[in-house]
């Protein structure tokens, strides 16, 4: 289980902090390291020092310019978020999420990414956007600034303690019914579905309204299986054939969207 747990930087500006943060990790069995678009050296003599032994974490670690390249593969993503958002999102904690890892990881195809932000400006909105649920440690509300690698700490000992429940439960975790969709597969389909939305005149992007990260967060937090994304995708994709033969005064959609106008 924890070999398929991956942790992701973004933007990290202190090669120490990537030092501390493999030797957190290897502390508590976790190897798969992805840094996306670091502000420094990943490798120094500074990263082999933090890392007291963890190094080879660093040698091993994947480097890729965006948070989509970290974590295509992942049919779980999860941002440690220190702030309040102006959109809500799902939350967590940390010891709430180490308790749904077995079941999540049940699956042998599943991937969890943990994903965590720049030492001064922490993740974006649209980073944030792009995980299914933000995971926040509650820290003392006078002094909550954490050094990276010690964030990274807290998750890593969650995810240890759930594997040591794992191997201690007498019944293994009940396995998945189908394959969840990859982030990677979300992405197309979010792709596909602004496309539709536009070509049908429901979402100006001039005037987005949140539609689409209103639409995310419905998505992601009912994490569709890979099937399910498919039957969506085909639905969009008859949609917009269906649109290229009809009149061009076509409703815009208010009978099927409640109380929510187009754009919005």
């Amino acid at each position: 289980m924890l070999e398929r747990i991956r942790i992701v930087l973004i933007g990290t500006s202190h090669p120490g902090n990537i030092g501390g943060t493999a030797r957190a990790m290897h502390n508590m069995g976790l190897g798969d390291l992805a840094l996306v678009a670091p502000r420094c050296e990943p490798l120094t003599a500074d990263t082999v020092s933090r890392a007291s032994g963890a190094d080879h974490i660093v040698h091993a670690a994947r480097t890729v310019e965006s948070l989509e390249q970290a974590v295509s593969d992942c049919t779980l993503v999860v941002g440690a978020s220190a702030r309040s958002r102006t959109l809500p999102w799902p939350m967590t904690t940390p010891r709430a999420l180490g308790e749904r890892l077995p079941a999540e990881l049940a699956d042998p195809a599943a991937r969890v990414a943990l994903v965590f932000g720049r030492e001064d400006s922490g993740l974006t909105n649209a980073e944030l956007q792009r995980c299914h649920a933000h995971v926040h440690i509650p820290t003392n509300p006078d002094f909550s600034s954490l050094n990276l690698a010690a964030a990274v700490q807290v998750l890593a000992y969650e995810c240890r303690q759930a594997w040591l429940g794992q191997q201690e439960a007498s019944e293994p975790a009940e396995a998945v019914t189908a394959p969840l969709a990859s982030h990677e597969e979300l992405e197309r389909y979010f792709a596909h579905l602004e496309r539709t939305l536009i070509g049908i005149g429901f979402h100006d992007p001039a005037m987005p309204r949140q539609l689409m990260a209103r639409l995310r967060r419905f998505t992601l937090r009912a994490r569709p299986e890979r099937m399910e994304l498919n039957i969506l995708r085909g639905i969009l994709t008859a949609t917009e054939q269906q649109a290229e033969h009809s009149p061009s005064d076509a409703s815009t959609g208010d009978d099927a969207s409640g109380d929510v106008s187009p754009g919005q």
